[in-house]
Parts: C-alpha cells; sequence; structure tokens
C-alpha cells in the first residue's frame, strides 16, 4: 500500500514565515501536517477542500515540533487527534508514548510513521510516508532545500546533523521542508 500526498501550502522565511502544510491520505487515515502560521486560513482550508477532505473528516494532526509557526492553526479540525514527540491527544486523553519503546517510529497507518528526529529542538519529529513516489520525508531538520546548512535556531547542531544522515540514510525520492517546497535530495542536500 502506498499513501497519498499532498502540500496544501509551501512555507517561507523571511520578513513573514508560514510553515509547510501537508495532506497525507491513506486508507481511513486523513493526516493534516503541520497546521500553522499562513498568511490567512483559506491557504490550507481551500485546497484541502479542493482535496476533496472537510476538516471534520480529517482523523490526525502532526506537529513536527512545537513553534506556533507549526501549530497555530491546528484547532481548524475538530475530530482529530493529535501527535507529537511524545504523546497522542484525543479529547481529553493523553496517551504517552516513548522513543525508547518504538525507536523506530510509531505507525499512523500501513504507509505512514513518525520519527524521533531531533535537532532543531529536542521534540521534533518526522513523518514518513510511503508514497507511489518512493518515500517521502516531511521534517523540519531542513527549512527549504539549501538548508539552511546551519540551522541558526537549532538546539542542538550535532543531532541536528545525526537526524539529517538518518533520514537520508533512509534514501527519501523527495523531502518536504518546514518552510519551503519539496524537493529530491542530493549529494549537496545539507547534512
Amino acid at each position: 500500500m502506498t499513501a497519498q500526498l499532498d502540500v496544501l501550502t509551501v512555507g517561507y522565511v523571511g520578513d513573514t514565515v508560514a510553515s509547510t502544510v501537508v495532506l497525507i491520505r491513506d486508507g481511513d487515515t486523513t493526516v493534516v501536517l503541520d497546521p500553522g502560521m499562513v498568511a490567512s486560513r483559506g491557504l490550507i482550508l481551500d485546497p484541502l477542500r479542493a482535496a476533496g477532505v472537510a476538516p471534520e473528516d480529517v482523523t490526525d494532526v502532526v506537529f513536527s515540533h512545537h513553534h506556533p509557526d507549526h501549530t497555530i492553526n491546528a484547532a481548524l479540525f475538530q475530530n482529530a487527534r493529535y501527535h507529537d514527540h511524545w504523546a497522542i491527544y484525543e479529547n481529553d486523553v493523553w496517551t504517552d508514548r516513548s522513543v525508547e519503546e518504538y525507536p523506530d517510529g510509531w505507525a499512523l497507518s500501513d504507509s505512514v510513521r513518525l520519527l524521533a528526529t531531533p535537532g532543531h529542538t529536542a521534540q521534533d519529529i518526522s513523518t514518513l510516508v510511503q508514497t507511489a513516489s518512493g518515500l517521502t520525508v516531511c521534517t523540519h531538520v531542513w527549512w527549504h532545500e539549501l538548508g539552511p546548512a546551519e540551522d541558526p535556531y537549532a538546539q542542538d547542531a550535532a543531532q541536528l546533523s545525526a537526524s539529517r544522515e538518518r533520514l537520508l540514510a533512509l534514501e527519501p525520492a523527495t523531502i518536504v521542508p518546514g518552510h519551503g517546497a519539496p524537493f529530491a535530495p542530493s549529494g549537496e542536500t545539507a547534512r
């Protein structure tokens, strides 16, 4: 099985900031990744509706990390479970999970799993998606195709480098960075 992945909004960093927002569909699982800051909520909701998905149909929301530019629009999806680096949140239930228990990640569906990739923050996770085009990695260990080579806000540069190497070792066909358009990794990809 493979999942379908669509970028709802391509993020950016500059005088203003927006997260790259992603829609993933795999069977009965419908995921929105990083519904954070955008110029208007329509930049999330309009492409979502164009893809045939209503906000109430979203089953899961994933936060790559807890910065507001990646989380601020989470409440748009009232029926979703929410996932971060240490738990699943559904209504008033908080279910812990640990990296030690699942070092190779947590499955959301047959083709989607979450993987701890610290560095930008200690709590970063990446979303690994098996698509018809191969493995796609949605992650904030890169802001955009050019890196940056050195993340000026990284809490731990060595961890960030190790997370980049770990993800590249998976040989993804595509990387969807936290604030940019999808790209195919190459020998020039920041490590």
